[in-house]
């Protein structure tokens, strides 16, 4: 501890001068408690997961953190329901069991649009290929959404022929389109690049 005599003028007192009042100062030296440090962070680090899955030999708490974290991933699949692309707003139900229904085919579309996304970025990285994203950068891990909206503006274009048979041909297929209906994998490629004929 130090004192600092105080002096009734200001800026640098004469050598007669007698303070008029002595403030103390306490010198301190700060140390680190490790123990206390590591109490903070598991405390700040816990937090606390309601589950049914009650066996800890099949459902350690690694594992429940994890499947817990992965929610993110659904919420953010789920997020197409707000938004005015899918026109959510324009349909209206009003019994129970047909918003159950509803909500059922939201997710199977749902389910069928992830499948779909993972299926394209696997293939991707096993082919080592890309595809350009919404500002012409290559990348590997592209959302199904917006290879969707590559595919706007794709016709169909149908001739008759006097015989009586009817040719179908996809129009506007760029070298894009043919990329991911061949990652998508034969089913795929058989709707959009078959020529096809059929009788009327």
């Amino acid at each position: 501890m130090t004192s600092q005599p105080i002096y009734a003028a200001r800026g640098r007192p004469r050598h007669d001068a007698v303070p008029t009042a002595t403030v103390w100062q306490i010198q301190a030296t700060l140390t680190r408690d490790p123990v206390a440090l590591e109490r903070e962070g598991l405390r700040r680090a816990a937090f606390i997961i309601g589950t049914n899955l009650l066996d800890q030999q099949v459902w350690p708490d690694t594992t429940v953190i994890a499947l817990y974290r992965e929610q993110s991933v659904v919420e953010r699949g789920f997020a197409f329901l707000k938004d005015p692309l899918f026109l959510a707003s324009s349909v209206f139900v009003k019994k129970p069991e047909r918003i159950m229904a509803l909500a059922f085919i939201m997710t199977l579309c749902l389910l069928v649009y992830k499948l779909a996304e993972v299926r394209v970025r696997q293939q991707l990285a096993a082919t080592g290929q890309t595809v350009p994203d919404q500002v012409r950068t290559p990348t590997a891990r592209p959302t199904l959404r917006w290879l969707f909206q590559c595919f706007e503006g794709i016709d169909l274009h149908h001739t008759w022929h006097p015989d009586g048979t009817r040719a179908t041909e996809v129009l506007r297929l760029t070298a894009l389109h043919r990329l991911v209906l061949h990652l998508l994998g034969p089913a795929y490629e058989n709707c959009y690049l078959v020529f096809r004929e059929t009788a009327e």
